[in-house]
C-alpha cells in the first residue's frame, strides 16, 4: 500500500500532504520549521505553485544585446535556437520585491556585463510572484519555488550540455538575492553568488537553510546599503564571505534623510527604497569601474572612518561589485569591508587619500579647511577635510574620498573658512607650512615643503590666507 502510494505520488505533477506541497520536477516544500513556526518567521505560509508564479527565463548575449530572448525551463529544445553558448560562463540576475527582469536595471545591468564579458547573461522574471509588502511573506515563501526553478534549470544543464555549476554567477536583489541562496542550496558547487542588499525580514537570524549564507556558493559577497537598525530593508550582519558597507550600510549619498519624512508615509518609502535600490546601481557602475570601488577591510565603520584601517594591507583592498571575487579561494571565515562613495551615478566610485599638514600662522584659528588635489591631466572637487581649531606648527590628519584618482599629486589648493564664519575678527591669518598625502590603495606617500618661504610651495593660491576671500574667490 506505501509503495503504491509512492509511485501515485511521484507521478502527479502535484501533491499536498499536510504541511508540504511537492512537485515533481521541484521537490517538496513545507510550512515547518525552521521556514515558519520560528520567531523570525512566524507564520510564513507554503509557497504558490509554480504555474501562479510564472518564472520565466530572459537571454542576453553579445549577439543579441538590446533584445532578449526567453528560453524554457523545462524544453530543452528552446536553446538550440537560442544564442546561448555552453562554452561561456552563465550569468544570472534575479530582481526582488515587486519588481520584474523587463525595462529596468537588470537588462541594463546584462548589457554592461556583455560590454567586458562575453557571457550568456539571464534575467529572471517572478514578477507574479515577488508580490508587495501587502503580500511580503507570501514572496518571502515563494523564493523558495523560483530558487528551485533556476537550480532545476541548472540541473538540466548540467546533466544535457555536462554545463558545471562553476560556471554560474547569480547577481539577486532583495528577495532575489534569497531566490540566489536557495540555489545554491539546492545546487551546489555554484561559482559565485552577488548579494544585493539581500532583504532582512524573515531571513535575518535564521538557519542557513533560510537565508543567504558563505555555504551557498564557492564564493559569495553582499552589499549592503539599507542596514538601518528600524527602518532598514537589508540585512545588516555579515553572511558572505566578503560583505561590503559602502557609506556605513545605512545612509547612501544621494539618496534623502528618511527621518525627514516620517510625517510623510509615500515619502518615506522611496526613501527606505532609495538606500535598498543603491546596491544595484553600485554594482552597475562597478562593471565599468575595475580600479574604483576600492574597499577596506575593517571591523567597524567608526574604524574606518577615523582612518584605523588605512592603508590597504599588503595583500590589498578588493573593489566592491563586480571585480570582487579573489585571485584564490576564499577561507570559510568572512570579512567585512567599508568604503565611501559619491552621491551622483556616474561619479559613485571614489578614492581614498590621507591628508596631513603642518600649520602655518601666527594664532590658534578655529576653522574649516578644504582641500583640492591637482595631478597631472584631472583636479578632484574641493573636498573639506577638517574642521576645529588649529596650533600653528601642529600636524593635523584627514581623508579626502576623491571622485576621481590622482595618480600624482603635483599640484594643490589649500582654503579654510572661520568656523563659526563670524569667528575671524582679528583677520588671523593661516597656512600649511607642510602638506604630505598617502594613497589608500598602495600606501605611497606623495611630501611636498614650505623650502623656505611664507606660503609653501603646493598652493595655487598663496596658503597663508585671511581665509574666507579665499573660500569665496575664483
Amino acid at each position: 500500500m506505501i509503495t503504491t502510494t509512492l509511485i501515485i505520488l511521484f507521478h502527479l505533477p502535484m501533491a499536498v500532504l499536510g504541511k508540504e506541497i511537492c512537485y515533481e520536477r521541484l521537490g517538496c516544500f513545507s510550512d515547518s520549521k525552521p521556514w515558519s513556526g520560528t520567531p523570525r518567521r512566524m507564520k510564513i505560509p507554503l509557497p504558490w505553485a509554480p504555474e501562479k508564479i510564472n518564472t520565466r527565463f530572459f537571454l542576453l548575449t553579445r549577439k543579441n544585446p538590446d533584445q532578449h530572448q526567453e528560453i524554457d525551463a523545462i524544453d530543452m529544445q528552446s536553446l538550440q535556437g537560442a544564442p546561448f553558448d555552453a562554452s561561456h560562463r552563465t550569468c544570472f540576475i534575479v530582481h526582488g520585491m515587486g519588481d520584474r527582469a523587463e525595462n529596468n536595471w537588470v537588462p541594463q545591468l546584462c548589457q554592461e556585463i556583455l560590454q567586458v564579458e562575453d557571457v550568456n547573461c539571464i534575467g529572471v522574471d517572478w514578477h507574479h510572484g515577488s508580490g508587495n509588502l501587502l503580500i511580503y511573506n507570501q514572496a518571502t515563501s515563494n523564493v523558495r519555488v523560483v530558487g528551485a526553478e533556476i537550480a532545476s534549470v541548472l540541473r538540466t544543464w548540467q546533466n544535457e550540455l555536462d554545463y558545471s555549476p562553476t560556471n554560474v554567477h547569480i547577481i539577486g536583489h532583495s528577495l532575489g538575492a534569497q531566490v540566489a541562496a536557495e540555489v545554491g542550496k539546492r545546487h551546489p558547487g555554484i561559482r559565485r553568488i552577488t548579494g544585493l542588499d539581500p532583504a532582512r525580514l524573515h531571513f535575518e537570524d535564521t538557519p542557513r537553510e533560510v537565508s543567504l549564507d558563505a555555504s551557498d556558493a564557492n564564493f559569495v559577497d553582499i552589499i549592503h546599503t539599507d542596514t538601518h537598525p528600524l527602518l532598514g530593508l537589508g540585512l545588516m550582519k555579515p553572511a558572505g564571505h566578503f560583505d561590503f558597507y559602502p557609506n556605513g550600510g545605512q545612509h547612501m549619498p544621494g539618496c534623502p534623510d528618511r527621518l525627514s519624512f516620517l510625517n510623510n508615509m509615500n515619502a518615506l518609502v522611496e526613501t527606505i527604497a532609495c538606500n535598498h535600490q543603491q546596491a544595484s546601481r553600485y554594482y552597475i557602475e562597478s562593471v565599468r569601474s575595475p580600479g574604483g570601488f576600492l574597499s577596506y577591510p575593517c571591523p567597524d565603520y567608526e574604524s574606518f572612518k577615523d582612518g584605523s584601517c588605512f592603508p590597504c594591507p599588503p595583500a590589498g583592498c578588493p573593489p566592491m561589485g563586480h571585480y570582487s571575487e579573489p585571485e584564490h579561494s576564499v577561507t570559510s571565515g568572512g570579512q567585512t569591508y567599508y568604503l565611501h562613495t559619491g552621491p551622483d551615478p556616474g561619479h559613485f566610485s571614489s578614492y581614498r587619500y590621507k591628508v596631513t599638514l603642518i600649520i602655518l600662522g601666527a594664532w590658534k584659528v578655529s576653522a574649516q579647511i578644504f582641500i583640492t588635489l591637482f595631478g597631472d591631466e584631472r583636479s578632484s572637487d574641493e573636498h573639506q577635510v577638517m574642521t576645529g581649531s588649529f596650533t600653528p606648527g601642529d600636524s593635523y590628519s584627514g581623508f579626502i574620498d576623491s571622485e576621481i584618482k590622482v595618480d600624482e599629486v603635483n599640484c594643490v589648493d589649500f582654503l579654510w573658512t572661520p568656523s563659526p564664519p563670524q569667528s575671524n575678527v582679528l583677520r588671523h591669518q593661516m597656512g600649511a607650512a607642510k602638506i604630505d598625502f598617502q594613497s589608500g590603495e598602495d600606501g605611497r606617500m606623495n611630501s611636498e615643503g614650505q623650502h623656505g618661504t611664507d606660503t609653501g610651495p603646493l598652493q595655487r593660491d598663496p596658503l597663508l590666507a585671511a581665509g574666507p576671500q579665499d573660500k569665496d574667490s575664483p
